[in-house]
């Protein structure tokens, strides 16, 4: 009674806001968890796995599981068979969850530790087996599975917060320094390298939102009213970030641990340095037995529903608390400003084993990506707007587009593709590792690919497609008077051959 009253006031006195939209890629959102987290976070990222890139999985086990058989089965030492999980994965495709080639493309890291009994290494291996040897959704190059932590059920950290437990105990808050930082772990495979973490005082907010506005009857369904959201300053400031959901397991809500899950599992370090905001949903214990169908048993340790509680369909789409999630993720992603794709790429130079290309700066970006015949071509972020090609065979052709790239890390739409042409002779062809006799040689004239570019005649001289002759822009090549050189009369000019315009 004095818990519930307590809850009632602190209510009073602090106004939870509405959660807000971002300047968030919906393409670069992931999930993970612990315990019943992780068995939510697989579920989540297989039904909507058209929106969820990746997921980090600590003690979970095999999608769907306690749809089939009961929950303890799905747990301890138990080796939980998969058929079924895999066979309603299959069925389900592209009604009751997304289609599941979607799968194929997410990333997973998985841990196991050695001295967790509650979902011990046997249940993950059953889960590693549905994700790519038995199941084969997802390719096992996309999959790491750390099974090597000498760590009971609980969160890994690397460093000392209050109010922890040890790694090899098994108590609340499940939060431990285990020399491994789990958090970094998970996000690094999902999206690739990090900048270091913030071990200092973080720059962003937590901010307490109302949870029920996505889902009726909350708590009687499982879910608190309120949960919470970490997001960076640059992310508040209106930068290009990411978004991850991270579920907390049973007696880890804020009812039972208050905020040591929100605020010592060390993504919110991570996020502060590269641009993540990590959304907290919060699930809360029920006593009674909920009438929706699915499992007949209560709620008293408020585990998210891995089990059944508010109705058969807890795995799929249209569960409630599955549901209630993807609202949110949809509320925070519905501030994306997709940034530009770049313009007027164009080949500057060739040599016999180059190629240098330009194009127009995207004013939200902090670099770009080349790509050569689909693939790309350079190693590292492209700060500036010209970029060589290097180590290309001398006399070959080669198709390039570029792409720009936010503060996220995530890409524009690819520019106007062009093609380049090394010079010299093209290489001789090679048969049995051996080098063939030069073939009989022929003269023959290139054609540069057609470009066009409609801008104004200020910017066509700017861009060297034109010059000013005593106030008039005429045309590189060919001449051509353009009109008046100004910002305000404008001319589609393309390029027909090196160094050579004409008006379209």
């Amino acid at each position: 009674m004095f818990i519930k009253l307590f809850f009632l006031l602190i209510s009073y006195c602090y106004a939870a806001e509405k959660l807000s939209s971002y300047n968030v890629d919906p393409s670069e959102t992931s999930v993970s968890g612990l315990s019943s987290g992780a068995f939510f976070a697989t579920q989540m990222h297989v039904a909507f796995s058209a929106s969820i890139k990746g997921a980090g999985i600590v003690a979970g086990g095999p999608y769907n599981c306690a749809g089939q058989t009961s929950y303890t089965g799905c747990m301890y030492t138990s080796s939980p068979s998969i058929t079924q999980s895999i066979s309603n994965t299959k069925s389900w495709s592209g009604n009751k969850i997304d289609d599941i080639k979607n799968l194929a493309k997410q990333r997973i890291y998985m841990i196991s530790g050695t001295a967790d009994s509650t979902v011990g290494p046997s249940v993950m291996n059953q889960l590693y087996k549905y994700y790519v040897t038995d199941g084969k959704f997802i390719p096992s190059e996309n999959v790491v599975f750390k099974k090597d932590l000498n760590s009971a059920h609980t969160f890994p950290t690397d460093f000392d917060s209050a109010g922890n437990n040890g790694c090899g105990s098994t108590s609340s808050p499940y939060i431990s320094n285990c020399g491994f930082d789990g958090a970094r772990a998970i996000l690094e495979h999902i999206y690739g390298p990090l900048k270091p973490r913030n071990n200092g005082a973080l720059t962003g907010k937590f901010i307490e939102f109302n949870q029920d506005e996505f889902i009726a009857s909350a708590r009687a369904n499982g879910m608190s009213t309120t949960a919470w959201v970490y997001v960076p300053k640059s992310c508040s400031d209106g930068d290009t970030c990411r978004l991850h959901l991270a579920y907390h397991g049973c007696l880890q809500g804020y009812e039972k641990i208050s905020d040591k899950y929100v605020k010592n599992t060390g993504y919110n370090r991570w996020a502060d340095t590269n641009n993540f905001i990590i959304l907290y949903p919060q699930a809360v214990a029920t006593n009674t037995v909920n009438s929706a169908g699915g499992a007949s048993i209560p709620n008293p340790n408020g585990c998210w529903d891995w089990v059944g509680w508010y109705g058969a369909d807890f795995s799929v789409k249209s569960g409630k608390q599955s549901a209630a999630a993807k609202k949110m993720i949809d509320r925070i992603t519905s501030g994306f400003n997709p940034i530009d794709a770049p313009t007027e790429l164009q080949v500057l130079a060739t040599t016999d084993n180059q190629v240098t290309l330009g194009w127009r700066a995207v004013s939200s970006a902090t670099g770009y990506n080349l790509y050569r015949n689909g693939a790309k071509a350079n190693s590292g972020i492209i700060t500036g707007t010209t970029f060589t090609n290097n180590n290309l065979n001398s006399g070959t052709s080669y198709t390039y587009t570029v792409k720009a790239v936010s503060s996220a890390g995530s890409e524009s739409a690819a520019s106007n593709s062009v093609t380049g042409k090394t010079t010299g002779a093209p290489p001789a062809i090679i048969k049995d590792s051996s080098e063939s006799e030069k073939s009989n040689e022929l003269q023959a004239t290139t054609l540069t690919e057609k470009v066009c570019f409609n801008d104004n005649n200020f910017n066509h001289v700017a861009q060297r497609r034109a010059i000013n002759s005593m106030g008039y822009a005429l045309a590189v090549g060919s001449n051509q008077n353009m009109g008046l050189y100004n910002l305000f009369v404008k001319t589609n000019l393309c390029k027909t051959k090196e160094n050579y315009y004409e008006i379209n």
